[in-house]
């Protein structure tokens, strides 16, 4: 790959430059291997419609497709998402959300979840953690994906949104330790929503990326999903490739064609040894 001043300028995306999204180095000590472990059921919790799909929408993709039931929360509607002061932020939210619900049937998600918090002012206070929690304690998943909340430059070379740093620290505050307390608002436990133990968190695009899922053709769905969000951005061939050069920089890792890396939290060990990615449950 070229590197230096070789490297050709990022294209931009609405704006912003997704190639500061590229993982760092892998963390010190990381077993840089295909990542074997997939979730019965799994949660994708985002600060804006398409961040799920600008990250772990090809895992999700794969993970789906091998028996698992995933549901996707997005925590804004992304109404201050473009360009011209003049659009009405509510026309562009619905639309937003729209997008983002043929996103989710590309990926296959069962459901997608809207919080309508304020974009650009999404703030890890108690509100948006009761929500949090009562969608979590609903779905009872089995692993959490959401925005690595601990970086705030990608590697010198662009900003982490406010919005993805609070989403990411509030999910990570709700899977633990509230969603699994009684006393942590009781008034959802009154309602019927039981305390649920999340056993993993998998934040994407990672500072310091500890685990990689070998995604396979995934790569595809992943450029489908992110095709529908036609008020961000145009999916060009040069968007396309950018796409799988990127998934294939981080295959490199591991020795696969393409990949996504996570920074991995194991917050439950497994009670029992964990399936293939591949293994489907028996019928």
């Amino acid at each position: 790959m070229p590197t230096g001043d070789d490297v050709p300028p990022p294209r931009p995306v609405r704006g912003r430059l997704r190639r500061a999204m590229t993982p760092g180095q892998p963390a010190e000590g990381a077993v840089v291997a295909p990542h074997a472990w997939r979730a019965a059921r799994f949660m994708v919790i985002v600060a804006h419609p398409d961040d799920a799909d600008f990250g772990p929408a090809a895992t999700a993709s794969r993970w789906i497709d091998a028996g698992s039931v995933g549901r996707l929360v997005c925590c804004t509607s992304g109404d201050q998402g473009g360009e011209d002061p003049e659009i009405d932020p509510l026309e562009l939210a619905a639309t937003r959300e729209a997008e983002q619900r043929q996103a989710a049937a590309v990926v296959g998600y069962d459901e997608v979840r809207f919080l309508h918090q304020p974009d650009g002012a999404l703030a890890n206070e108690l509100p948006l953690r009761e929500l949090l929690v009562r969608e979590i304690r609903e779905f009872r998943p089995d692993a959490v994906f959401t925005h690595d909340p601990e970086v705030l430059f990608y590697q010198g070379s662009g900003v982490n949104h406010t919005d993805h740093r609070a989403a990411g620290i509030a999910a990570v505050d709700a899977v633990y330790p509230a969603a699994r307390n009684p006393m942590a608002f009781p008034s959802l436990a009154r309602a019927g929503f039981a305390p649920h133990k999340v056993r993993r968190l998998y934040l994407f695009w990672p500072g310091v990326p500890t685990a990689w899922v070998d995604i396979g053709a995934a790569i595809e769905r992943k450029i489908d999903a992110l095709r529908c969000h036609t008020s961000q951005l145009s999916v060009d061939a040069a968007f396309e490739q950018r796409m799988r050069d990127w998934a294939a920089e981080e295959g490199g890792a591991i020795g696969v064609a393409s990949a996504e890396a996570f920074r991995l939290i194991v917050i439950d060990d497994d009670e029992e040894p964990s399936e293939p990615i591949g293994a489907k449950p028996a019928e």
